[in-house]
């Protein structure tokens, strides 16, 4: 039975937990705030622990990144003695801490740049996967869209660990897309932006890509 260690207790680390429950798996939900324990233990499975990062990251084969894209880099380097060798599922946003304008969020990378490019490049012996960023944490696991799977857009360098991460998609209900190495999170990271547009416009959140094919 795989073990998955989640860093980060907000909404998509929860959806995680749960979904990695659901289809198996062991789980551990990271967070650093003993205050938020009982509050966390309403929303999980029971089969999911509550631990902290150091913990999580320990207990993982595979570890999922879900965390503000501002804390990212100092979460990684606070458990970069478990990295080595494990597919990181990257899902986070580079979200700068402004309000969006005519509803596009700000990010606090350029368009040649990306958030997973930097976190490999302070981590190389991790391999990251750039997932779960261009949906809500409502639709991540097993989304009903009327019989039709929608896609989910991965990169990374490694090709194991994307096969990895492709295979838990299928098993959550997705098609994926491998858009190849990790310069295409250039591209990937901002489809947060397009997702949440039609959300901060005209309060539009159930929705998700598909890429159609011919």
């Amino acid at each position: 039975m795989k073990k998955i260690g989640i860093l980060g207790s907000g909404a998509v680390g929860i959806t995680l937990a749960n979904g990695f429950i659901k289809h198996g798996y062991q789980a551990i939900l990271a967070t650093n705030n003993s205050t938020k324990h009982e509050d966390l233990k309403k929303k999980l499975d029971p089969e999911v622990a509550i631990g902290t990062f150091f913990e999580a990251a320990e207990f993982g084969d595979t570890l999922v990144l879900a965390v503000k894209g501002s804390a990212a880099e100092e979460v990684l380097k606070s458990v970069s003695g478990f990295l080595d060798g494990k597919t990181v599922m990257d899902a986070t946003n580079p979200i700068a801490p402004l309000p969006p304008v005519n509803g596009v969020l700000q990010f606090f990378t350029g368009p040649n740049d990306s958030l997973m490019e930097k976190l490999q490049l302070l981590f190389p012996s991790a391999n990251f996967v750039k997932v779960f960023n261009s949906v809500g944490s409502g639709f991540m696991v097993n989304p009903d869209f009327g019989g039709e799977k929608p896609s989910m857009f991965i990169c990374g360098n490694s090709d194991e660990a994307k096969q990895e991460v492709t295979n838990l998609l299928t098993q959550f209900g997705w098609d994926t897309e491998d858009m190849g190495k990790v310069e295409a999170a250039r591209a990937i990271e901002p489809l947060c932006m397009l997702w949440c547009i039609p959300g901060f416009l005209n309060n539009q959140w159930s929705h998700a890509f598909r890429l159609m094919k011919k």
